[in-house]
């Protein structure tokens, strides 16, 4: 899980409403037992000590939402009478659960929100290409790349004579450089949309020649697919099927791979690493001394947390900042933090891990990954 979307929820002071809600509708009764949640919420909230105003808006929020063709559950947070992020879910929560604290309850959303990869989607043909951004939960057009057009295009014959070889490479050359102009449109959009894969979809011929000319970092992480296309009769379910399978393959191959970087790079079970010390490539850390260290100074490239450890319910020390994490009240107090508080480690790690810019993977329940649940691939470090 990318955690970007998380920021708004760490720029501004609790305390935090986090309200996580089934919201299907498949029965008769839907809008009885929307009523029924609001109510569960607005009781859960109030008995937490949360204010008045931020529960309303809570209420208002889920009032509003339609009785059909909701998403399988959402995820609420609020603070000073205003709902901050309204996350719809990929899978419903077990029940309705809403909490009241000093930062916000995100750790769940690793496990609800889908783990699914996000895709800049290009449709190409000989003319350009129309582009798309996928997650899991919608799709957006993000735009076009329109290059030159020849008379003739496409055709690839033996020419009958010199003139009309002439006409063809300068056909071959429009192709050429319209490939060119797509390839420079997504190679500028590809950092700004948070995409994780590219996804090239057309003639094979053509799709190929706009990936040989993407940077190589990006190459890395496109794929071409056979089904769909930029023309108004391309199968769209054989493109979305497709999609979804390279979506699936990359989200467990990249999870394997972290999990074995992890392994190579831990040491004995709970062994605290030194986060100061130049840990290499692959280093890890695992435990929570060690875990807190390396997400508190920025080393952390991705976080592995487990649904069945022990320690993402434990609680830490917390200030104000993004970075003041601790796991002893003296530790805290140290940093120069002058009132730390009680907060969960996986939300506090979450935390700081959002400013890093580290990603969050869930290690599912029967995989090894991390004594206690918690641990870390950290980054290179010079």
């Amino acid at each position: 899980m990318e955690l970007g979307f998380l920021k708004p929820l760490f720029a501004r002071q609790g305390p935090w409403a986090s309200v996580y809600i089934e919201t299907t509708r498949a029965t008769e009764d839907a809008q009885r037992i929307q009523k029924l949640r609001e109510r569960e919420v607005a009781s859960q909230l109030i008995d937490a000590g949360a204010d008045a105003y931020t529960v309303r808006a809570v209420v208002n929020r889920l009032a509003g939402e339609p009785v059909s063709g909701a998403p399988p559950g959402r995820a609420l947070f609020a603070a000073g009478a205003e709902v901050v992020l309204d996350i719809p879910l990929g899978a419903s929560p077990a029940a309705t659960g809403a909490t009241w604290s000093f930062l916000p309850h995100v750790a769940p959303l690793a496990g609800l929100r889908g783990d699914e990869p996000s895709c800049l989607v290009a449709y190409i043909d000989h003319t350009g290409a129309d582009l798309e951004l996928r997650d899991a939960h919608h799709r957006e057009a993000v735009g076009q790349a329109q290059g030159r057009e020849w008379q003739g295009r496409g055709h690839r014959s033996i020419p009958a004579d010199r003139y009309e070889w002439h006409y063809r490479n300068k056909v071959e050359n429009a192709w050429n450089e319209t490939a060119g102009i797509i390839a420079t449109e997504l190679a500028r959009q590809w950092p700004e949309s948070g995409a994780d894969l590219v996804v090239l979809t057309g003639d094979p011929r053509e799709r190929r020649a706009v990936r040989n000319q993407l940077p190589e970092q990006m190459r890395a992480m496109t794929v071409e697919v056979d089904s769909g296309g930029r023309s108004p009769g391309a199968s769209k379910a054989a493109l979305d099927r497709e999609i979804a399978q390279v979506r699936e393959k990359f989200a467990r191959e990249r999870l394997e791979s972290a999990l074995e970087r992890f392994r190579m790079g831990r040491g004995r079970p709970g062994e605290h690493r030194e986060s100061t010390v130049d840990t290499g490539p692959g280093e890890a850390a695992e435990g929570m001394p060690a875990v807190v260290d390396a997400v508190r100074t920025h080393q952390v490239a991705t976080l592995l947390l487990s649904p069945d450890g022990s320690d993402a319910a434990r609680e830490v020390w917390i200030g104000p900042g993004v970075d003041e994490v601790a796991v002893q009240r003296g530790q805290a107090e140290a940093m120069g933090v002058h009132k730390p508080v009680r907060a969960r480690a996986d939300d506090a790690l979450l935390r700081s891990a959002a400013a890093a810019g580290s990603e969050v993977l869930l290690v599912p329940a029967g995989v090894p990954g991390p004594s206690g649940g918690l641990g870390a691939v950290l980054r290179w470090t010079i």
